[in-house]
């Protein structure tokens, strides 16, 4: 390496540089012909002996390019700049290896989002890319030949979250006939689609279809379910993951217990049901959480409970016919060893109560989705009659508002996806059940999968009445005669250019979808990251929505964002296709730039242990040294960065080859080395 004002050596390297167009992406602001001429003639001393421009470089036109004139050139080092390394740093390696080259030989050179897409002045795009190739010309010289790391895959997999996305992810792989652990922080699976009434467009009933699936799930071979179950650890790599669990007391013994449901009878302390009926009923101190719940034993309410509250009572124990009941009974820890891990904790919903102006909390016939859709459910607490508060009252008219807490700044800018054809579904129930006028109350009205929109048709057909426009305010201070008694919502009609107040008895707020309240958390213990609105960030949002950035640990359903029931399905599918595709190679290939300690260097100070955040680093007491568990180190580099003894360095990001770049950036290279 050169220090400025330094000639450089004359690179003995035969290298290729390759610049793409990207159709315009690129080549409408950057003059690509133009740099790739330039690094053929003012490279050419730091051995670059071919510049070339192409359309599209990473197709396979493009790649048979590359292969052919390292072949016929005898390149020893590639610079393609291109697109971003994520997305096809992958395919020039490929290209590289396919024409006899050690894939880890190819430097890939971001000019489309680092140059075109941020730059609008032709010259300087032009000058920024010849700079940046100058850099990777630079960096490629100092790159080493690697091979990747071979790590055998565990058969098991963990599927975290036992809703619909989960339970989905959890059969595809066992009917494969590979064996799952399927863990749910709730006394039974299923999920919120456990609670809905039908589900749109074709409104079958959410339990008839729900159920047979959750059944599936509990008999059978190849799935242990442990509910009532939460994940405390992860330690591991991509085919050897280790996983601690803590199996809560439900204070049954599951062993004995029939599910004859005599405990829950005799049980006399009576509890608001605030998670599955949504507030709206009651359930008892030990209880299922609904009449199809799988697993069919209950779960003992330990802060609401009689005998922990006051030493008396033991009802349940007494009526058990079986004696499964134990009030003595402690959470066990579980460590499981598993191959891959799929994340389905799904969402939480938007709390109503933080749009103050709509009145809800405040108001009493103003209701959430989720309450609306115990109120229609005919298991739920009505029964499936649709009433006011007072548990009586028919409502004659009903306003349905669309967006709660989406697409609005103040709280989630972004869709929530479900929530108009939820607010559509609503107004089918409402006329259905009760004739009552109708209004849907929506911002826009987004309808766009298969028969959606022609249920917005039927929807219209039925006389629903639609006023577009954001809603202002619910309030119950009547201004006329007629608005006396009832709820009034005052919106601005943007169609007929007017503010409206209507009257109503009944209002639905249809309440987007959020992360969960733990999601940050739950990311941080498995080594991922969650995007700023809180879900978890995928690999790549098109065309890899399911994996992560941390290799074996796979994302679906609404952990990923907001989305129905059907995409929901069809990404647990994904994931366990995914997990099934590493199991059956029975060992995978990891990259290889991973850290690595010089221990003769290394003080001890174990500072780089508490940084790593994939717990790569660990300390050996009796060299008094750290060491680098290379299969769990994902080549971050923040432990490089942060050692004060410069011990540790990052294979294919050393000193040398970071200092070189820089150098390259600055054009500090282009001098031609001083001849004898």
């Amino acid at each position: 390496m050169t220090q400025h004002g330094e000639t450089n050596p004359k690179s003995e390297e035969r290298i290729g540089v390759y610049v793409c167009h990207c159709g315009t992406n690129i080549a409408g602001v950057v003059d690509v012909q133009g740099v790739a001429e330039w690094a053929a003639s003012q490279l050419e001393h730091r051995g670059v002996v071919i510049g070339r421009d192409y359309k599209f470089m990473c197709s396979s036109l493009g790649q048979e390019l590359i292969e052919k004139d390292i072949k016929e050139l005898g390149l020893t080092r590639v610079v393609v700049a291109a697109c971003s390394p994520h997305l096809h740093e992958a395919t020039f390696r490929t290209a590289c290896k396919n024409a006899g080259l050690n894939p880890y030989l190819c430097e890939l050179v971001s000019i489309r989002e680092q140059v075109s897409w941020v730059h609008t002045d032709k010259a300087m795009a032009t000058a920024k890319s010849k700079a940046m190739i100058s850099g990777g010309v630079e960096r490629v010289i100092r790159h080493a030949p690697l091979e990747p790391l071979r790590v055998p895959i565990h058969p098991d997999t963990m599927v975290v979250g036992g809703g619909i996305a989960g339970i989905q992810s959890a059969l595809e792989i066992a009917d494969a006939g590979y064996h799952v652990y399927l863990v749910e922080r709730e006394p039974s699976i299923g999920g919120h689609m456990a609670q809905f009434d039908k589900t749109f467009p074709t409104l079958d009933c959410s339990a008839c279809i729900l159920t047979p699936k959750m059944v599936q799930v509990g008999t059978h071979p190849n799935i242990t379910m442990l509910t009532w179950s939460e994940v405390e650890k992860v330690d591991g790599f991509v085919g050897n993951f280790t996983v601690t669990v803590r199996k809560k007391a439900r204070k049954i013994i599951e062993e004995l217990c029939t599910g004859c449901g005599i405990c829950q009878e005799k049980c006399p302390k009576k509890v608001i049901d605030d998670v599955y009926e949504a507030g709206l009923g009651y359930r008892k101190a030990v209880y299922t959480p609904f009449p199809q719940a799988v697993p069919k034993y209950p779960v003992m309410d330990v802060p609401n409970c009689t005998y922990f509250e006051k030493g008396t009572c033991k009802a349940c124990e007494k009526f058990c016919p079986t004696n499964a009941i134990d009030f003595k009974q402690q959470d066990e820890i579980l460590t499981l060893q598993v191959g891959a891990i799929v994340l389905a904790t799904g969402y939480d919903l938007f709390d109503a109560r933080r749009v103050t102006n709509y009145g809800y909390g405040r108001l009493p016939n103003v209701f959430t989705s989720l309450e609306f859709e115990r109120l229609s459910n005919a298991a739920g607490p009505t029964n499936g009659n649709i009433v006011l508060r007072d548990g009586k009252t028919t409502p004659k008219s009903v306003g349905i508002v669309h967006c709660v807490g989406s697409r609005d700044r103040n709280f989630n800018n972004y869709c929530s996806v479900i929530c108009c054809m939820q607010g559509l579904k609503f107004a089918h129930l409402v006329h259905e059940r009760t004739g009552a006028i109708v209004y849907n109350f929506y911002i826009d009205m987004r309808t766009a999968y298969k028969a959606y929109d022609e249920f917005y048709q039927r929807v219209l057909e039925e006389g629903t009445l639609f006023v577009r426009g954001k809603v202002a305010e619910i309030t119950d201070v009547a201004r006329r005669p007629d608005e006396d008694g009832h709820l009034i919502v005052q919106v601005e009609d943007t169609l007929a250019s007017k503010q409206r107040r209507i009257p109503v008895d009944m209002v639905i707020l249809s309440t987007g979808l959020q992360p969960r309240y733990d999601a940050k958390e739950t990311a941080k213990r498995f080594g991922l990251s969650c995007s700023a609105d809180g879900w978890f960030i995928e690999k790549h949002p098109k065309l890899d929505p399911i994996s992560t950035m941390t290799e074996g640990i796979y994302i679906a359903g609404c952990v990923q964002g907001p989305k129905d029931i059907p995409s929901s399905v069809a990404q647990g599918a994904a994931a366990a296709a995914r997990v099934l595709g590493k199991i059956q190679q029975r060992e995978i290939s990891i990259e290889p730039v991973r850290a690595s300690v010089n221990q003769d260097q290394c003080s001890g100070c174990r500072i780089c242990n508490n940084l790593c955040p994939y717990n790569a680093i660990s300390f050996v007491e009796d060299r008094a040294v750290s060491q680098v568990n290379a299969a769990l180190c994902q080549g971050c580099g923040t432990c490089v960065a942060a050692c004060p003894a410069g011990a540790i360095s990052g294979t294919a990001f050393s000193n040398a080859q970071i200092l070189a770049q820089i150098e390259g950036l600055m054009m500090l290279n282009l001098e031609e080395p001083v001849t004898a």
